[in-house]
């Protein structure tokens, strides 16, 4: 899991996601070789800090954003969140501006983020959590599982993965806005029928750590029924633990695929969490196995 600890290590607030775009480049080129299908890379200004992998014949796509929750500096000592970040009392966060590094601690105080670093941050500095990463037998516990796990999930399946999009998109954390106009790319380039999200969700009263990989039937958004119906068939016949989600609210870069001008299927896949956008976001090492043996089923038999 070296990957993952490294990619769990690099800042990228949304949009700020250039250097774990580059980290990942870096890595599909020194990996690809043993890859079973080498894959077309495209990358560049036009896709911004997106990166997308074309294997072989595409049918559908997995989606991984990149991109993680996190704070930026505002005048004075003032912090305003990026994304949706759960803020503990004095939680410790990480950055850099032109003056060099910063390591401080932020408070909420009604309605309120400050920082109580000595000197005035320049504004407009992103912030994250400080990276604190435990591993156990059955956990694993660190800040940005989401979507660190998902980006790793998808990495795993370029291992074996013979026709199919891997996409790893930005801004999902902030609004969205990255998957349409991938969308467009990809339809024009070797069009695709469904999409899967890799991602991260969360454990309520009806989803556990231990019980599998979560297939969510909605959450704020709704997928079609008879593509969830074919998605369900395969999850059982392939007796990889999985478990299902039905929720009123949240949502992902599955909300993007909905919202665009394209009829393409999708399904949000993926490992439940507690901690959810805290420094402490923990996924049953259980779980994130039975995700990734999942999708390399499914995008072998979809």
């Amino acid at each position: 899991m070296d990957i993952l600890t490294d990619i769990l290590k690099i800042q990228s607030t949304s949009g700020d996601e250039s250097a774990i775009k580059d980290f990942l480049l870096n890595q599909i080129r020194i990996r690809q070789t043993s890859w079973k299908v080498q894959p077309e890379i495209y990358h560049g200004p036009q896709v911004h800090d997106c990166l997308l992998l074309k294997f072989g014949k595409p049918r559908g796509a997995v989606f991984a954003h990149i991109d993680t929750i996190g704070f930026m500096t505002r005048y004075q000592n003032q912090i305003v969140p990026i994304g949706g970040p759960d803020v503990e009392d004095s939680v410790s966060v990480v950055g850099q501006d032109r003056l060099g590094p910063i390591k401080c601690n932020i408070t909420e105080n009604e309605g309120q983020l400050t920082h109580d670093f000595p000197r005035q941050i320049a504004p407009g500095t992103r912030l994250s959590f400080e990276q604190d990463i435990q591993i156990s037998e059955k956990f694993i516990q660190a800040a940005y599982l989401d979507n660190r796990l998902g980006v790793y999930n998808a990495l795993k399946l370029c291992e074996t993965l013979e026709n199919g999009w891997v996409v790893f998109s930005t801004y999902e954390e902030h609004g969205g806005g990255s998957v349409p106009a991938l969308l467009n790319f990809i339809q024009k380039e070797s069009p695709i029928s469904f999409g899967l999200i890799s991602d991260i969700t969360w454990v309520t009263d009806g989803v556990q750590h231990h019980d599998g990989v979560v297939i969510s039937i909605r959450d704020k958004h709704i997928p079609r029924k008879i593509f969830l119906d074919k998605i369900l068939e395969l999850a059982s016949d392939s007796k990889i633990p999985f478990q299902l989600e039905i929720e009123d609210a949240g949502s992902s870069d599955g909300r993007e695929v909905q919202f665009s001008p394209y009829f393409i299927d999708w399904c949000f896949i993926g490992a439940p969490e507690d901690n959810v956008h805290s420094p402490k976001e923990k996924v049953s090492l259980f779980d994130l196995n039975a995700m990734i043996e999942m999708y390399r089923y499914l995008m072998a038999h979809l």
